[in-house]
């Protein structure tokens, strides 16, 4: 009963460490291209037909089946389709502002993590950043090996390796790892409890850690994305420092509600 009221200690608190650089967040802002647009458009037209014909279990399962598949519409096309098209920038304005703000760390000497809860999002990423802008890339997901763990995060990890990208699933990421020679860190998709964000961050962001640490979260506007960062924000607001959160909240919403939640504004969408 008192897991919920428990305060959390934060490394930012200076009573506790003092020799940590700053963390920066900031979120990143992104439009549906007009591809996005009628994917997404199409799922919510079919969800908001069947939603009001299922309840209970049932209905939660759907619920969020259909957050899924948007969150895989706004990161790429080629993800929610599964049909082995190309993953290319010009599909996805994330994967474009990706690619420029990756360019722009690598040119200035820096190193960085990219964090995606989809590992088919993750292959696509590490493959289309080694093999079109052919930089030094790793990726690890749950089925790394631990010797191949350990040495990816050793070569990344050396001074003698040059800059670098590290691609990680969220949950194969998120604990037990240092990665402090990345000074940016990208969370591509969102995972709707900020505490999992956090520990993926802290991946970069810990002793010894000797430069600002700059945290790019990507939100794609309009969409169901926008709305959650927001209620996130609202609870974070309410309960900043309680720890015992998860996404459970989402399935609870009644069908107006969630109607709302997923609905496209037509104004994001990239012409």
């Amino acid at each position: 009963m008192v897991e919920p009221f428990i305060l959390r200690r934060v490394k930012t608190d200076q009573s506790i460490i003092k020799d940590l650089p700053d963390k920066v967040e900031q979120k990143l802002y992104c439009n549906l291209t007009k591809e996005q647009a009628s994917l997404y458009e199409a799922v919510v037209k079919d969800i908001e037909t069947k939603i009001e014909s299922t309840d209970g279990i049932q209905r939660k399962g759907l619920i969020l089946a259909t957050l899924t598949k948007l969150k895989q519409i706004c990161n790429h096309p080629m993800q929610f389709l599964q049909d082995g098209s190309e993953f290319t920038p010009e599909r996805s304005h994330k994967l474009s502002r990706l690619d420029e703000m990756v360019q722009e760390a690598i040119e200035e000497g820096e190193s960085l993590l990219i964090f995606t809860q989809f590992t088919e999002i993750g292959e696509a990423l590490e493959k289309y950043l080694r093999q079109t802008r052919h930089y030094n890339t790793y990726y690890l997901h749950g089925g790394t090996s631990r010797p191949k763990r350990e040495q990816m995060i050793s070569e990344f990890q050396s001074l003698e390796t040059e800059p670098s990208v590290f691609v990680l699933s969220l949950k194969a990421g998120g604990v037990g790892i240092t990665l402090t020679k990345a000074n940016h860190v990208f969370h591509f998709d969102r995972w709707w409890n900020p505490s999992v964000e956090n520990q993926a961050t802290d991946r970069a962001f810990r002793i010894g850690q000797k430069k600002n640490v700059f945290v790019h979260k990507f939100v794609a506007m309009g969409t169901l994305e926008e709305r959650i960062d927001e209620m996130i924000e609202d609870k974070k607001k309410l309960a900043g420092a309680i720890v015992g959160s998860d996404e459970s909240w989402l399935t609870e919403l009644d069908n107006d509600a969630f109607k709302k939640l997923i609905a496209l504004n037509q104004s994001a969408i990239l012409e």
